[in-house]
C-alpha cells in the first residue's frame, strides 16, 4: 500500500489492489482504514469526492483536496509506477 504524503494528521494513500479503477486517493486520520475517504481524479486534475468514509470535517477536506489538486501529476507518477501502468484511467 502506497503511501503519497501526510498532510497534518491525515494520511493520503491508495491500496495495492486497486488497479483497473480509475485513479484515486484515499485519505485517513492516522493510519490507513478500509472505508476511509475517497477521492477521483479528472484528467484535468480536479477532485471529485466518492464518499466521507473516514468523517472529514468539511473545512479540513476542502483543503486536503487543493493539496491532493496540487499533487496531480505526483499521483499519478506514483499510480503508474505502483501498478507499472503507462495510461491512466480518470474519473469521467
Amino acid at each position: 500500500m502506497p503511501n503519497l504524503f501526510r498532510v497534518g494528521g491525515y494520511l493520503v494513500y491508495f491500496w495495492s489492489n486497486e488497479n483497473g479503477e480509475p485513479i484515486h486517493v484515499h485519505i485517513a486520520r492516522g493510519k490507513p482504514v478500509p472505508n476511509a475517504t475517497k477521492i477521483w481524479l479528472t484528467s484535468a486534475g480536479h477532485c471529485v469526492v466518492a464518499n466521507n468514509g473516514s468523517h472529514i470535517p468539511q473545512n479540513d477536506l476542502n483543503e486536503l483536496l487543493e493539496i491532493i489538486s496540487a499533487q496531480f501529476f505526483l499521483i499519478c507518477a506514483k499510480w503508474r509506477e505502483h501498478f507499472c501502468v503507462e495510461d491512466i484511467v480518470f474519473y469521467c
